[in-house]
């Protein structure tokens, strides 16, 4: 049986922004300790907003300073604390939009998680924007994922749909590899944790993990479904370039997914380098 290692951690404090790879995490029912704690209000359109609606937002960075407070870099270096109360407006002026920061609300406040207005009164279009799916591609089986045509996230949450995502360096590879004119980098993808597969010929062996538990020392993790890739995977960071033929490429090779979704069955204490065994 191949050996399975946690070869990358990665925690980002603040949704759809570029975040850090710290070598030990904490994580309990809602994921890692500090991960995606705040997002991004868009004043204009209204609704929390990440890449997918705001782009520009990958070109910013952050970093976690203490159990509450996180520092964000923008792309021309300067900083701001989101315990700042000049937050809002520094952030509105170096994204040249109107926007506010927020921390994590009850999920009792409904109102706060509910999805702006659509950019298009087609929903069908809409979702191929969001999808980055051009009129002759499937979309993607959102089956799994109806709470989040309602709400922006899971209320009570900033993650897209499940509060962990975790990869393949298999997977990434493979896509590298099929298209190498293109950089699957893994700040495209934004996985909380990159495994590597020992010796696996498996394209994508993380696929074959859906309904099955993953033990990490004592954590228990169970996954939950593939992930649907959206449009995010093609928009510029600090180091890449914006790239549309990312999504061409996972439609072809990997019927547009690239990693899967897991929940938190028992936390506790993750660590770069750890085995994981699959159960």
């Amino acid at each position: 049986m191949s050996e399975i290692t946690i070869t990358e951690i990665h925690r980002y404090p603040v949704k759809s922004m570029l975040g850090e790879t710290p070598s030990e995490v904490m994580v309990s029912e809602r994921g890692i300790q500090g991960d995606r704690a705040w997002a991004t209000r868009d004043e204009v359109r209204g609704g929390i907003r990440g890449a997918k609606k705001l782009p520009q937002l990958m070109l910013f960075g952050a970093r976690s300073v203490d159990g509450n407070t996180s520092e964000i870099t923008a792309p021309d270096g300067s900083t701001c604390l989101t315990s700042s109360d000049e937050m809002n407006h520094w952030l509105s002026e170096k994204l040249d939009h109107s926007v506010t920061l927020w921390p994590l609300l009850s999920p009792d406040n409904l109102e706060h998680y509910r999805r702006g207005a659509p950019d298009s009164e087609d929903f069908e279009q809409e979702l191929r924007e969001i999808f980055g799916r051009t009129p002759d591609e499937p979309l993607p089986d959102l089956s799994a994922f109806a709470e989040v045509i309602e709400f922006e996230s899971p209320p009570g949450t900033y993650f897209d749909a499940f509060p962990i995502m975790l990869m393949t360096q298999q997977s990434l590879d493979t896509m590298s590899q099929a298209a190498p004119s293109s950089a699957f980098d893994e700040k495209r993808f934004r996985a909380n944790f990159i495994l590597n597969v020992d010796g696996s010929t498996d394209r994508f062996p993380e696929q074959a993990w859906i309904g099955k538990e993953l033990r990490i020392g004592e954590v228990v993790l169970k996954v939950i479904d593939t992930c649907p890739r959206c449009s995010m995977t093609t928009h510029a960071t600090d180091t890449l370039p914006r790239d549309t033929d990312i999504m061409r490429h996972l439609v072809t090779e990997a019927e547009g997914n690239l990693g899967v979704y897991a929940k938190v069955v028992r936390g506790g204490a993750i660590t770069q380098g750890q085995t994981v065994t699959v159960v």
